[in-house]
């Protein structure tokens, strides 16, 4: 009874100074039910037949509690700094007789009790946030949204014992530290000396780390030269082919020269030279993708994904190499202007900052990838998320939609020739009425590119002039006419002006086995009409008359069915699952090769995992950031009980209140700002190249408008999350140090 008192008593001395650990853990708990509550047995969201609740529901829940694993790490680094501020404590307390282990309990208890409030807490909020998570599910859906007080028993049981197993995980383990502690450690922790910048392991081990992905980068560079060889390629893609190899072989020729001249060059001039050569190193590997896309080089995806691995590490080491270099940075700018250096009271701005930087690399380096990662999570969710709903609208324009493939086929006399009679009875038999029904062929100007199989190099098929009018009709578009031997282009939303008129330009005449087509004067059309109906590879599909279609080689054979109402879901299964007994999806040789696309399904299982990786990725980057910003302010708030003496000096010298706060200020923004500016910097080289390499889609799916407005929205939340967490730093470190 004693010892519960005992840690009732240190709560309530603890709540004051780990407030921000507490509304760090409520706003966590928040997201963690109002995400969770979705996924609830008891939540039956009114979304119609044709979806399915439960894949979205199960998907959630394995989503989200995997983000949330990431709270352990905020948990474990919070009790950690709450061990080390009462170290001294403990040390008394075991010298007055009390063991070592009830320590650790008491200091368990306190820690598990402070955490159980704030999920308490959260639970509450969460309930009111869960209605924002449920309006933005009903709007992905289509669906009106009405406000309804919702609190499941499932999910809030799931809450206490996610939160609660994370609490005792990290508890135990304290326990077990303060268990093997020695007494004399914990009572002189507070008067140990830091171990100086050059002896920190920490940078030694990421240039060791980053040399090995240079020697990988430099074999990758050698074995892919045999291409540099080909004459066809220009001077980027020449420059490219050496810059994957001159700039890993330099900037490891220079960690040698270094290591070797050790007495001669130091350490900071070391790692600023490979801080150069790794954003060198960057560049040609990030220019890859570019190249690829431009000039159809042939790197396969593996080979892309591996130098996309190595921009990775690059980055990773540019963040922690500048995080070091600041420190070289600060002195340099101290020991450059001695009346700058011994201007008021820089001189012990200088020293507050110095005498925790060593400790503080490591924790700077983590949250700045961290935050850099949140960043880049806040802006893709609705640049992914707007890429596949746009993406969606030119998949599901059709009911139905069937569509065969003679990319295996290498026999004229084994091409599909079928209407697909087995859709018509299931139809008749589920009683789905249709609006539009059309059964078509595609066919190949001339029969000899039957064989032209060549990646990016297959033909474009052709469609008849009354089959495609007929398609436009079914979407809501004017049909157009040509005139005797005329023809024109039917292009994907994806085909960009330039390369339109270059192949307008090339293909004035379009030669068939039925006679030579000159191009109409309405030469291109850009409707949304589905990806079916163009071949491999190719943006285009020639529309020519329907007498000359009819004397050529049909190549394929597709289906557009408009139903009256929506199809159930359970009923779009079934007739998928029938159409594939009936017809092969497999790629064998000498087959054909079918597919059938329903509109329930498409719309049902794109929409349900856009909104997973929506929510996800959103859920993790506020999680992200929050601890991120819980470490900074925690971070400085646990290291101002250390200042207290030294400003206390500075008040007896005579420095009034304001400049007091006015160092306090500095302190701060060079601890907040050094993370931050670096994780906003390369967040904006990062996501530049991101949307550089996905112009096309973003431009077509979702609109540079919408994309900016989205990301002035992040910037904002970003900046008020950051403004809160230091102003309230900046107001609880002045009270700390207070008289």
């Amino acid at each position: 009874m004693l010892y519960a008192k005992f840690a009732f008593r240190n709560v309530r001395r603890s709540t004051k100074d780990y407030l921000i650990y507490m509304v760090t853990m409520t706003l966590c708990t928040t997201m963690f039910y109002a995400f969770l509550s979705i996924c609830s047995t008891h939540y039956h969201p009114n979304l119609g037949t044709q979806f399915d609740f439960n894949m979205l529901s199960q998907g959630m829940k394995l989503a989200i509690c995997g983000v949330s694993l990431l709270l352990l790490f905020l948990i474990h680094y919070v009790n950690r700094f709450m061990l080390r501020t009462k170290q001294k404590e403990f040390a008394i307390q075991a010298i007055m007789g009390m063991e070592q282990k009830t320590i650790g309990l008491l200091f368990f208890g306190e820690t598990f009790l402070l955490g159980m409030i704030s999920v308490a807490f959260g639970i509450f909020l969460g309930a009111v946030a869960s209605q924002f998570i449920t309006a933005m599910l009903l709007s992905s859906f289509g669906k009106p949204y009405s406000f309804a007080w919702t609190l499941f028993q499932d999910t809030v049981i799931l809450t206490v014992v996610f939160f609660s197993l994370c609490q005792m995980f990290v508890g135990f383990g304290n326990i077990r530290i303060l268990y093997k502690s020695k007494v004399i450690d914990l009572l002189t922790a507070d008067r140990q000396n830091e171990k100086p910048l050059k002896k920190s392991h920490w940078i030694t081990v990421i240039c060791s780390i980053y040399s090995i992905m240079l020697l990988w980068m430099l074999f990758t560079g050698i074995l892919k030269y045999h291409f540099y060889f080909d004459s066809r390629h220009p001077l980027p893609v020449k420059l490219m082919y050496w810059g994957n190899i001159l700039f890993p072989a330099l900037t490891l020729l220079w960690e040698i020269v270094s290591l070797v001249f050790c007495k001669k060059i130091s350490h900071a001039k070391r790692i600023c030279g490979i801080l150069i050569g790794s954003i060198l190193t960057a560049l040609p590997a990030m220019s890859i993708p570019g190249l690829e896309r431009t000039y159809f080089l042939g790197f396969d995806a593996p080979t892309q994904n591996q130098y996309l691995l190595f921009v990775v590490a690059d980055i990773l080491f540019i963040i922690a190499a500048a995080i070091y270099l600041s420190n070289a940075a600060l002195l340099f700018w101290k020991e450059s202007n001695i009346a700058h250096k011994y201007h008021h009271t820089n001189l012990f701005l200088f020293g507050q900052i110095f005498s925790k930087f060593s400790t503080n690399l490591k924790t700077m380096t983590v949250i700045c990838v961290t935050l850099m990662l949140s960043v880049c999570l806040f802006v893709l969710a609705p640049i992914l998320t707007g890429w596949s709903l746009g993406y969606l609208d030119s998949r599901s324009m059709y009911d139905i939609q069937i569509s065969s493939r003679y990319h295996h086929i290498y026999k004229t006399e084994e091409l599909p020739n079928t209407n697909y009679e087995e859709v018509t009875e299931f139809l008749e038999e589920h009683h789905i009425e249709t609006v539009c029904d059309l059964t078509f062929s595609e066919y190949l100007p001339k029969q000899e590119q039957f064989h032209q199989r060549v990646k990016y190099d297959f033909p474009p098929v052709a469609i008849a002039l009354s089959d495609y009018n007929t398609i436009r009709e079914m979407l809501g578009y004017e049909p157009i006419q040509l005139g005797q031997n005329e023809f024109t282009t039917q292009w994907q939303l994806t085909g960009t002006q330039e390369d339109i008129a270059k192949f307008i330009k090339a293909h004035p005449v379009l030669e068939t086995d039925a006679g030579n087509l000159h191009l109409s004067e309405s030469a291109v059309f850009q409707a949304s009409m589905g990806e079916t109906i163009y071949n491999f590879y190719t943006d285009v599909v020639y529309v020519i008359p329907d007498e000359t279609a009819n004397q050529l080689l049909a190549v394929s054979r597709n289906r557009y069915i408009l139903t009256q109402e929506p199809i159930p879901h359970e009923d779009a299964l079934t007739l998928e699952r029938m159409f594939n007994e009936y017809h092969t999806n497999t790629t064998e040789e000498g087959q054909p090769f079918y597919s059938i696309r329903t509109s329930t399904t498409q719309v049902n299982s794109t929409i349900t995992i856009n909104f997973i990786l929506k929510a996800a990725m959103i859920y993790g980057a506020v999680v992200l950031t929050l601890m991120c910003l819980t470490v900074l302010a925690l971070q400085q708030l646990l290291d101002s009980g250390k200042f207290h003496y030294r400003f206390s000096v500075l008040r007896k010298m005579g420095v009034e209140e304001t400049e007091i706060r006015s160092l306090i200020l500095k302190q701060l923004s060079v601890w907040f700002g050094i993370p931050v500016g670096l994780a906003i910097l390369m967040s904006a080289v990062v996501l530049g190249y991101v949307i550089k390499m996905l112009s096309v889609e973003v431009g077509t799916y979702i609109g540079y408008t919408v994309l900016w407005t989205q990301i002035g929205a992040v910037i904002g939340i970003l900046g008020i999350l950051l403004l809160c967490y230091f102003i309230s730093t900046w107001i609880m470190f002045r009270k700390s140090i207070a008289e």
